[in-house]
């Protein structure tokens, strides 16, 4: 029998691309994907090390996991990503029950770490690794929609953020293999693409030639049967008049723009080094939405950065407040070993940060609401997921403004002499509620049905 290999995928969707990079090489290799982890002889954790609470989870899930060597068939631990790339020694020396350590760049090597042909600490220091369309890649989310990396690293100087020295440098794919990815995950059924990497908006900058994403966003906007084309993690100063120009004039491009601000006060900014102050994050803000009318803009936010006062954060809430962003997420600030930010002093005390953290959520729930209560009585196009979990009477979808694991979603009733849908399928519905985040919504018609030939996905454990 075939060795059977389970995956665990934490973190940002990023991760999740590598898992699936890992998946179709450890496939091609010929071992078979487990559907559990007590199935499995060999199970993989892909880390994330991204704050103190992704850490936390990584660590307790490879130790879940570890469990399955002790009580189950398992027979060897492999832990890869994030976590490993950036604590590797430590971790080898203090989790005596992982077999294999890897990187987050190399995800190429995990067929070798599963054979046992690599020392036990595998990690590459400086990481390169950049995949391709002809890089083997198996989906773990339902084929009508799929991520892609279109690059890798970062050469961002941000003051809290140790990813640009775990990751490495800035590393953009050819925009013909995007583009052959691209048109072989729609010809397989995808609808809708969502392009992720570390500083999307310097996409290119890298790369020989007249090479940017607004123009890597005309040329995916031209493939034949893609439905929604959405961009995630774009930079402030990086958003280019061009970009939003290809935004705003491309039919299959998603009205929706996902860029972390981080915060809007002049001195945190500058802490940060963000390379601008809280004047050239709103005339963005006010030139998205003069250019890209019914654009959904999502932002996170940082509170309790080293020198956050009570000023600063009010700040903060005032901005928020006058924007009125259609998603936020709000993260407390987290000491990164390695960071300028944690050399830093005026600590904020974890007691404020997280009573910030709340102040923060509660204010933009508000805003949410009042969003959401506007969109009723409208109709919108909405992508059909399944089944709800609430209810056996209603399914549930999302409309282009709703990203995949990320955004709330949109409950559906059946309509009059409406078949049921399946997943997959676009629908036209009419909104009749809302609650803070997600919306409910009448089925009118089915407008193009899904073009998957299975919508089967690969048991991955993620978070």
């Amino acid at each position: 029998m075939k060795k059977q290999v389970y995956f665990v995928s934490l973190g940002c969707p990023k991760n999740r691309v590598d898992t699936e990079v890992m998946l179709g090489l450890t496939g091609q290799a010929g071992f078979q994907i487990a559907r559990a982890p007590e199935d499995a002889e060999v199970i993989v954790v892909n880390t994330c090390g991204f704050i103190g609470e992704a850490k936390e989870e990584s660590v307790d899930t490879i130790l879940e996991m570890a469990q399955h060597k002790t009580e189950g068939r398992c027979k060897k631990l492999v832990v890869t990503g994030c976590l490993s790339q950036r604590y590797g020694g430590d971790l080898a020396r203090d989790l005596p029950e992982v077999d294999q350590f890897l990187g987050s760049g190399d995800v190429d090597k995990i067929v070798g770490a599963i054979r046992g042909e690599l020392p036990r600490d595998g990690v590459t220091l400086d990481p390169a690794y950049l995949y391709s369309d002809v890089t083997p890649r198996l989906q773990s989310l339902p084929g009508y929609t799929a991520y892609v990396k279109i690059a890798e690293g970062c050469d961002r100087p941000c003051s809290f953020c140790i990813i640009p020295k775990r990751r490495g440098g800035q590393r953009s794919r050819d925009p013909a293999s995007v583009e052959r990815e691209v048109r072989d995950l729609v010809e397989r059924g995808a609808v809708e693409i969502n392009l992720v990497a570390q500083d999307l908006t310097t996409y290119g900058k890298d790369l020989d030639g007249d090479v940017d994403l607004a123009k890597l966003v005309r040329r995916l906007a031209r493939v034949g049967g893609l439905r929604w084309l959405r961009l995630h993690y774009a930079y402030p100063t990086a958003t280019t008049d061009a970009l939003l120009d290809a935004i705003a004039d491309e039919p299959r491009v998603a009205k929706y723009i996902d860029m972390p601000l981080q915060h809007i006060d002049d001195g945190i900014l500058k802490k940060m080094r963000r390379g601008h102050v809280g004047k050239t994050s709103r005339a963005l803000v006010e030139k998205i939405r003069a250019r890209i009318p019914g654009v959904t803009l999502r932002t996170t936010f940082i509170v309790g950065h080293p020198g956050e006062t009570d000023e600063a954060f009010k700040a903060l809430c005032d901005f928020v407040e006058e924007a009125e962003f259609d998603r936020v997420g709000v993260f407390t600030y987290s000491v990164e070993e390695g960071t300028h930010s944690a050399t830093l002093p005026d600590r904020v005390p974890p007691k404020i940060m997280e009573k910030r953290r709340r102040e923060l959520m509660r204010l933009q729930r508000k805003i949410s609401r009042k969003k959401m209560k506007a969109m009723v009585g409208t109709e919108l196009e909405v992508l059909v997921e399944g089944p709800s979990e609430e209810s056996e009477y209603l399914l549930v979808g999302r409309h282009a403004g709703q990203a995949p694991e990320i955004d709330g979603g949109v409950f559906l009733a059946l309509g009059e002499d409406v078949k049921a849908p399946r997943r997959g399928d676009l629908v036209r519905a009419q909104v009749t509620g809302f609650a803070d985040y997600d919306l409910s919504a009448t089925i009118l018609a089915v407008t193009e049905r899904s073009r998957m030939k299975s919508i089967a996905r690969l048991p991955v454990l993620s978070a």
